[in-house]
């Protein structure tokens, strides 16, 4: 369900593209015996990239995000 129309759906779709492709590259990472140090920081990068996902959604609906900085 989109709510608007224009930027602000663009930058969502940008930033849910980048954060799916941290999570396959996470998971390929945790597959592939790299080592745990590097899996745990590309574990943090996606966990950031889908929380600027969510908080761009709640901006989107009017809400506030879910941190304010």
């Amino acid at each position: 369900m989109k709510l608007t129309i224009g930027a602000a759906d663009l930058e969502s779709d940008v930033l849910l593209r980048e954060a799916l492709t941290a999570y396959r590259t996470y998971k390929e990472a945790d597959e592939s015996g790299v080592p745990l140090e590097e899996v745990r920081k590309l574990g943090l990068l996606f966990e950031s990239l889908i929380q600027g996902v969510i908080d761009s959604h709640f901006l989107v609906a009017g809400l506030p995000p879910s941190t304010i900085h």
